[in-house]
């Protein structure tokens, strides 16, 4: 009879105090709903997409459902990390993670079976860094398309502006790359950013460098689940010690 009375005290209080205002409901905490600019899996995804643009403009009109179905992929797997780090909590910023690892999959698949069909070829050796891609590189091109520049020229963590779509219009005989406001991130627009990557041809892309940046993508979105299910397991362990803790003070030990 005593415990049944201490554990309905026990959730009496975890009830009060779930309903009490707090300064920070949410089980996450961000400065910018944008920082997920600074994770590595999300670069790689924008290489990755880029690339399977790149790849799929140059298909013949007859594969235009492949094309539809492996540029949706490429976008879903950005799209889902961005969308589930802006959510509140750690358990639906997982979720999200997971999508994006399901859309990673399908990317492989269809990867795997454009080199199947003839429509990418396959060169033994053949990487990113051998067209003079370097991932780390690309990231901080990336970041700084999106992070704003104060006077002396060093960027403010957090800080964030539009980034610029680019267009090529001819003035006088001259190729110009002429700026458009957005407020949302335009992927074709990052080759303007990466000379490496404004330079490659379709014929550069082999079956060897998808497989690279998918395998790395993949690599890094499961470190970030790992971490992040580490979170929840350490949160679960916390709201146990302070249940423990209110049932003891209730009974006065």
């Amino acid at each position: 009879m005593a415990d049944s009375v201490v554990d309905e005290l026990v959730k009496k209080t975890f009830r009060e105090l779930s309903e009490s205002p707090k300064p920070q409901q949410h089980s996450r905490v961000w400065k910018s709903s944008n920082g997920y600019i600074f994770l590595v899996p999300w670069a790689n995804a924008n290489l990755l997409r880029t690339l399977v643009v790149r790849f799929t403009d140059s298909l013949p009109k007859s594969h235009y459902r492949f094309k539809n179905q492996i540029d949706d992929a490429a976008r879903s797997v950005i799209a889902n990390i961005e969308e589930g780090f802006a959510r509140p909590t750690t358990s639906e910023y997982l979720t999200f993670l997971g999508f994006s690892q399901g859309s990673l999959k399908e990317v492989k698949g269809d990867v795997q079976r454009a080199r199947q069909d003839g429509l990418l070829r396959s060169v033994l050796g053949s990487s990113a860094a051998g067209l003079g891609i370097d991932l780390k590189d690309w990231h901080e091109k990336l970041k700084a398309s999106v992070i704003s520049k104060p006077s002396g020229g060093t960027g403010i963590k957090g800080d964030y502006r539009k980034l610029e779509e680019f267009r090529r219009e001819d003035n006088n005989n001259h190729s110009l790359q002429i700026p458009i406001k957005s407020f949302k991130f335009l992927y074709p627009s990052f080759k303007f950013l990466y000379p490496p990557v404004d330079s490659l041809k379709v014929q550069d892309l082999t079956y060897e460098i998808f497989i690279e940046l998918v395998n790395k993508t993949d690599w890094h979105l499961r470190k970030l689940v790992e971490s992040l299910e580490n979170k929840l397991a350490r949160d679960k362990k916390y709201y146990q010690i302070e249940q423990t803790r209110i049932r003891s003070k209730i009974r006065g030990d």
